[in-house]
């Protein structure tokens, strides 16, 4: 894996300054856990009961499945005990299902194989829809990649959009020193750090990249038109048995699929006030998302094992010469080349 230039002695002065703005706004809004959130009172039910399933939240329509089990009696139908543990950052997610204080977590395949990596048992439940887009912040006028020389660009380490930022600087050709990578984890406030034009550029997912488009935004990239999925949910069998001796993995899919059902049937203005409140947006953000990014959910599927892969490489954890996806990419090459 190629090494990332994050904040180090080369930056200017402006930048460092930056990078105050950046923690104190982190400081002031919070970044992360379930303070100020309405499931305040889940988290000290689950504290309460040991024996509920804790499943980690994002404010992301990547979760909505999980929101809609909830909201709508679907999980208490099928007798499963649950509480929703509301994070704003995956960094977030991470520290609370290693600790064990979350048995179900949404994540991206590079974060999960890493902490596999690190020795968490953590196994895949279902690949979901989420997606990243790449934005740059009106006042910035970066109309094509090319453009990010000497930019900011907010993103996680060793995430998805550390893997996207380095793939997307060396296709423009840029020198990767010279974009400089602002580690933000919490979703809310990069969004807010867009609203300000704080940042020059970022990878949002959705709803906040419909959010962003709306205040103008530009976007240069989206994982969609690469058929690029690294969205995922991840769980821990040993903290679930430990927790519940009675859970079936095959009632947890039920429940979601059915969801997923209720979703896709019923639409997204149907779950309206669900995604405003959960997901912290206007209620006219609903109708732009299923303008311009209808979104289907799938029932549980296993990641793809090409996406795994991608996020192994990345890692350092496969060669590339051995990587699936890499010979995928040049067999369909060499097909278009027979073609001709």
């Amino acid at each position: 894996m190629r090494n990332n230039y994050y904040l180090c002695s080369r930056m200017t002065a402006w930048i460092r300054k930056m990078v105050s703005v950046i923690a104190a706004l982190m400081a002031l809004t919070g970044c992360g856990g379930d303070g100020g959130s309405s499931d305040v009172g889940d988290a000290k039910g689950a504290a309460a009961d040991s024996t509920m399933l804790r499943i980690a939240v994002m404010p992301t329509l990547d979760c909505l499945p999980i929101y809609v089990a909830y909201e709508t009696g679907i999980f208490e139908r099928e007798s499963l005990s649950v509480s929703l543990i509301p994070f704003t950052s995956h960094m977030d997610c991470d520290t609370a299902i290693v600790g064990g204080s979350v048995h179900i977590m949404p994540t991206d395949l590079v974060r999960a194989e890493r902490l596999i990596h690190k020795g968490t048992p953590l196994r895949y439940f279902t690949t979901t829809g989420l997606g990243w887009q790449l934005l740059t912040a009106k006042t910035a006028r970066i109309r094509k990649l090319e453009q990010l020389d000497d930019k900011m660009l907010a993103m996680t380490r060793y995430s998805a959009t550390a893997m996207l930022a380095d793939q997307l600087v060396d296709s423009a050709k840029l020198q990767t020193e010279r974009v400089f990578r602002i580690q933000v984890n919490d979703v809310l406030v990069r969004l807010n750090m867009m609203e300000t034009g704080t940042m020059d550029a970022m990878f949002l997912t959705e709803p906040q990249a419909t959010v962003a488009r709306q205040l103008g935004c530009n976007m240069l990239y989206d994982t969609e038109a690469d058929s690029i999925a690294m969205g995922a949910i991840a769980y821990r069998q040993d903290t679930i048995r430990q927790t519940s001796s009675n859970f079936k993995m095959e009632t947890f899919i039920k429940v979601y699929n059915e969801a997923c059902d209720s979703i896709n049937t019923r639409g997204l203005d149907h779950y309206r006030d669900l995604i405003t409140s959960r997901c912290q947006v206007q209620h006219d953000i609903v109708d732009s998302l299923m303008l311009q990014h209808p979104q289907r959910y799938v029932h549980v599927s296993p990641p793809r094992q090409r996406d795994i892969d991608r996020a192994k490489t990345w890692l350092g954890l496969l060669s590339p010469a051995k990587s699936p996806a890499k010979n995928e990419s040049k067999k369909g090459n060499k097909k278009k080349k027979q073609q001709k």
